[in-house]
Order: structure tokens, then sequence, then C-alpha cells
């Protein structure tokens, strides 16, 4: 067996300081309830000083491809796009909200990272070997530095496509549940999540929750890493998640089938419904936003992503 189906056997995604993250489980406090309608990864949603610049990058530096969405410039990555608001001044982007970064495989970080450098590519955190956690030789990731600060991750796997996003939260078993319930994200086993912190050297890795919606790993962290690991980051007297509207990743999308009746579940649930269902006048989506776990914003769209 090569060393990349042994990659393939052990992990969906690989993100930064865990390596392959064991997949979480979660039990479900409604297993009596109807089964909630399954969600699709639809879009991120990035606010940018320079729309047309972020649709040159993107296709530049990872597998993905300019394309329309509603008329307007966008990013086409496997299943779902990449979206751009252009704001006038730049957006925050440091990781102190519940969205960390976004992330692409490659099967050769080594060589990934050297035509990234050799392309110019500026990078917040250089080649990283993290082989003893991964418990996997030559097992690697380094972080992109986009336009307007917004963080990729490289990371090694079996594949080289758009793969992940990764979270953070101030309850990831809790935060792994919530998406679990209104998404439809089936559980990996009948093994009850841990709640026992977790270390990799010094830096909290866990409790952590891990889950696919299609074809993108999401990946949720203790909010204790981001508070050690970027402690420059954080203002004096934090101490919670900052919301993620108006950053630089402002939101992230899910699409549903009929979204009448996930808005409503939502509401008889006590979600935070921060807008309702309307038409949007420029993507002329059916869509409403709700407010997540950990102050993340969510949008809510009717109909799956599909390249126009």
């Amino acid at each position: 067996m090569s060393q990349l189906d042994n990659l393939r056997g052990k992990a969906l995604c690989v993100a930064l300081l865990i390596g392959m993250l064991s997949l979480c489980s979660f039990d479900s406090t409604a297993q009596n309830a109807p089964p909630a309608p399954v969600g699709h990864f639809h879009h991120l949603h990035l606010n940018v000083t320079d729309p047309a610049a972020n649709v040159e990058f993107y296709p530049s530096k990872f597998d993905c491809e300019k394309a329309k969405f509603a008329g307007r410039d966008a990013v086409w990555a496997q299943k779902s796009w990449l979206l751009f608001n252009k704001v006038s001044k730049p957006p925050a982007w440091e990781p102190v909200s519940s969205i960390w970064h976004m992330g692409w495989g490659a099967e050769d970080m080594r060589a990934t990272y050297q035509k990234q450098l050799d392309s110019g590519t500026k990078f917040f955190e250089p080649l990283t070997d993290i082989s003893d956690l991964a418990r996997f030789p030559n097992f690697y990731y380094a972080y992109v530095e986009g336009p307007d600060h917004a963080l990729i991750e490289l990371n090694t796997a079996p594949h080289h496509h758009f793969g992940h996003l990764h979270l953070f939260s101030e309850d990831p078993v809790a935060a792994g549940e919530w998406y679990m319930k209104y998404l439809g994200i089936k559980r990996r086993s009948t093994t009850p999540p841990s709640r026992e912190p977790r270390f990799y050297r010094e830096w909290q890795v866990g409790p952590s929750a891990s889950f696919m919606v299609d074809n993108v790993n999401v990946i949720i962290f203790p909010v204790q890493f981001t508070q050690k690991f970027y402690a420059k980051y954080w203002k004096p007297g934090q101490k919670t998640l900052a919301p993620t509207k108006g950053r630089v990743i402002d939101h992230v999308a899910f699409s549903f089938d009929n979204l009448a009746e996930v808005v409503e579940r939502l509401k008889k649930d006590g979600v935070k419904i921060v807008e309702g269902i309307s038409i949007d006048k420029t993507t002329k989506l059916k869509h409403a936003f709700v407010e997540g776990p950990d102050k993340i914003l969510i949008e809510l769209v009717e109909g799956q992503a599909r390249k126009e």
C-alpha cells in the first residue's frame, strides 16, 4: 500500500497543529425528532477591498477557477463558491472570531510550498513538519496570507482541492451538535464525544469536532488554542470570540431544498434569526441569515451551489 493510500485511509483533512484530527462523533439530543433537512456547503463570503484582485488571486494559487455568480465575477472551487463583497477599508482579519481559515490540500506539500514561493506567494506561517502529531512521515502545513490577510491553509492531503473550513468555539462539542442538528450532518460513530482537554505540546487542541459537508471538512477547535497561540491579536479585556460579520471572512453559507422549513425549525428552537427569508436583489438567491455558535454569521440558501 502506498503512502498516499495510507493517507486516504487515515484522514479526510488535516488542519494546523492537529495533523490527522480524529473525527469526533456527536450524540443527538433529539433521538425521536424528525430528521433535520440535509444541508450542503454553498459558499464562503469575504469582505475585500479589491474584488477583482481576489478573483485573480485564488485561481492563480489554488485549484479553483474564475466564474460568474449571478452575473458577477466570483471563484468556483469544485462544488462551492467564494464570493467577494467590496468594502472601503481593510476588514478585521485577526484570528479572534469563530472563523479561523479555509484550506486546500496538497499531495506533495514540500513541492507545493516551493512552487508557491517561486510564484511570489506570501506566507503567514512557513512550511512546518507535524509528522510527529500526524504519525505519518512528511506531513506538513503552511499558511498563505491572502488579500486583506485572509488565511488559507495548505496541508498534506490526498487531493489538491478546496477541502476544509476551520473554526474556533468556546464549546466545540456543543457547536458540533448544533451543526449536526440543523445541517443534518450524520454522526460518524456511536461513541460519545469527549470533553476532556487535549494538548499538542503546550497548545490545547481538544475537545474538538469534525464533520463533512459535501466535500468540505468543517473542523472546530477550542477557543483556548487561539487565546494562547495568537495571544498578541487578542485585545486587552477581550474574553470571547468576536462576531464574524464585517471581518475578512464574513460568513459561511449552507443550502437546503426547502428554506422555509429550515428557518421555521430554527425559529421554533429559539435560534437568532438575523434576517428573515428574502430574495437578494443582486444574486437573486432566496436566503436568510442566522447566528450560529460563537457568533458566526450563517447564510441559509435555497438550492445547491452550481456553476453557471
